[in-house]
């Protein structure tokens, strides 16, 4: 069933203990060798959503479950997770001996208190955008010392190290961004974009959905046109003219994607699923997802 792990939680299941600054006025933050928290025996984590930001390097033969995506590397890996967003990670070669690397972890307060904006702002973190980067060797070994000055700093008693270690973070999701053309990257300015990027905020603001109780009541074009002062038909066009899609379509494909993911990891029964998605039967929620996906709910939970 899909949780949230607070900080709390990864520290007691890793380490058996809780750091003496994990509640501070300016968040948390930490660095780690990857062969430092894995054992013969762990395989994979549980399929979580946490209440950190996490940034891993990561060699070997994994796999990750990102949503209701999987995502098969062979090789090195730069993955970004944000809090909104379950996941995941299996070993797929069978010896965790072939899997090295770092990661580091954060809370949201140790980013935002000292510099202006949200780091969920970035499209590394951004939900629905891309989590993974493959590197190349040399990639690898830049990606690498960044982590080690990382390890270096937080050692340190520099009255000033925690900006430096903000610094590091952000050097790192921009060394994954320079790795996209420039033409993937959110860069417009029109007011079609910013309708459109309002629009997908109070979507995705209503997810994840996290228990039974919890509804996803906009389901329609006119409920996001309202919200936004804005013609439905004003709505309609700024979308479709920014993604390609139908306002329709795109609430539709993330009522899909949530309701994929409840089905595959929670324990919740098909009517609860069914309800907390906005359908007020179960025979309704069936056709919608037999309709899009070609099978039963119950069929696509047991696959």
């Amino acid at each position: 069933m899909s949780t949230t792990e607070s900080i709390e939680d990864f520290y007691q299941k890793k380490f058996s203990f809780l750091p003496d600054n994990l509640q501070n006025n300016v968040g948390h933050f930490n660095v780690f060798r990857l062969e430092d928290c894995l054992s013969d025996h762990t395989l994979s984590m549980s399929y979580n959503r946490r209440d950190f930001y996490k940034i891993s390097l990561i060699r070997g033969h994994n796999v990750y479950h990102y949503a209701d995506k999987s995502i098969e590397i062979n090789g090195t890996a730069l993955m970004f997770f944000n809090p909104l967003v379950p996941y995941t990670w299996e070993l797929a070669s069978g010896d965790m001996k072939d899997v090295t690397g770092f990661f580091c972890i954060f809370t949201e307060a140790f980013f935002n208190e000292k510099i202006r904006g949200n780091i969920g702002d970035l499209p590394t973190f951004a939900v629905g955008g891309k989590p993974a980067y493959i590197l190349d060797e040399h990639q690898d070994k830049l990606t690498e010392r960044i982590f080690l000055k990382m390890f270096e700093e937080i050692n340190t008693d520099y009255i000033y190290k925690y900006d430096l270690l903000r610094n590091y973070i952000t050097e790192i999701a921009h060394f994954a961004l320079k790795m996209q053309p420039s033409e993937t990257l959110f860069k417009h300015t029109d007011a079609n974009t910013r309708i459109t990027s309002v629009f997908t905020e109070l979507l995705e603001r209503q997810f994840p959905i996290e228990n039974p109780a919890q509804r996803f009541t906009m389901r329609s074009a006119k409920d996001y046109a309202s919200q936004l002062s804005v013609h439905v038909n004003h709505l309609n066009r700024a979308i479709k003219e920014t993604t390609g899609k139908t306002t329709t379509h795109y609430i539709t494909e993330r009522l899909l994607s949530e309701a994929k993911a409840l089905l595959k990891h929670t324990d919740w029964n098909i009517s609860e699923i069914g309800y907390c998605l906005g359908f007020e039967e179960p025979a309704h929620f069936n056709n919608f997802f037999k309709k899009l996906t070609n099978q039963t709910p119950t069929s696509y939970r047991i696959v």
